[in-house]
């Protein structure tokens, strides 16, 4: 609720990488790099619902989940040419910086 809080993710997956399950995964961390506030915010919770998953798992685009106000040009550039290389830091950092486990979930907090 404060203008003065930044949110960050990184993905700790549990299975192996590849496109067909990191879907999600790759549509939240391109929607930091391409979208204003008020449209990452309503597609993130279009992205948190099960359903969703579900239809992405089955093969649905994940163009068909973007929301009003979205800048849609940008963000299908970047989803498209995203790699999983990042994932696989991401992976990385977690496990051996953070030492967690593959899959498990944290909260990491730098405040004052």
């Amino acid at each position: 609720t404060s203008s003065h809080t930044r949110v960050g993710i990184l993905n700790n997956p549990s299975s192996k990488i590849k496109e067909d399950n990191t879907a999600i995964a790759r549509g939240i961390l391109t929607t930091f790099l391409t979208q204003n506030n008020s449209s990452f915010k309503s597609f993130l919770s279009k992205l948190a619902k099960e359903e969703t998953a579900k239809s992405l798992a089955a093969g649905t685009k994940i163009a068909k989940f973007l929301t009003p106000g979205m800048d849609d040009d940008a963000f299908e550039k970047k989803y498209n040419t995203l790699g999983l290389d990042i994932i696989k830091t991401h992976q990385m950092f977690c496990q051996e910086v953070l030492k967690l486990l593959p899959g498990q979930m944290a909260v990491v907090s730098n405040g004052r």
